[in-house]
């Protein structure tokens, strides 16, 4: 088999082992509540230069949502203004060294509320490469069934 044959192969391998997050969908009744490239400065990093220093970081947040009647009340959805506020509560907390742990700390403030079934984290560094746009790290948490 060839190199690139022996690649497909194992992307294909990859792939099929790989359960996609359902956001939307009528037939099981679940929604998509979003937050899209919210920036903010934190300290995050563990190189020397980033110590004591703000650095700008973008989230993206997905949550597939168990969709119920919210009659137009506020109190029966998943808020987006909240969530946006428990990751600037994790931010007031203090440094956080890695990315991978900062996504792991969002997914689990979002999945403590019980009507989030599933979260999709991205967080990225903007200026930490500065031949790169940015760099992160994108993470899938389900709710344990």
């Amino acid at each position: 088999m060839t190199q690139s044959k022996t690649s497909q192969t194992q992307t294909n391998d990859l792939n099929s082992s790989v359960t996609p997050l359902r956001i939307a969908d009528e037939a099981r009744s679940v929604r998509h509540v979003f937050i899209r490239d919210l920036v903010l400065d934190m300290e995050i990093g563990v190189y020397e230069t980033e110590l004591d220093l703000q650095q700008p970081v973008r989230f993206n947040v997905d949550l597939t949502v168990s969709e119920s009647p919210h009659g137009d009340d506020y109190a029966n959805v998943v808020c987006y203004d909240q969530v946006v506020q428990q990751i600037k509560a994790l931010l007031i907390e203090g440094r956080v060294n890695l990315v991978e742990t900062l996504a792991e700390m969002i997914a689990g403030k979002c999945l403590e509320d019980e009507r989030v079934l599933a979260a999709r984290i991205r967080v990225e560094k903007l200026a930490a490469i500065p031949e790169a746009a940015a760099v992160g790290v994108e993470i899938e948490r389900r709710r344990p069934q």
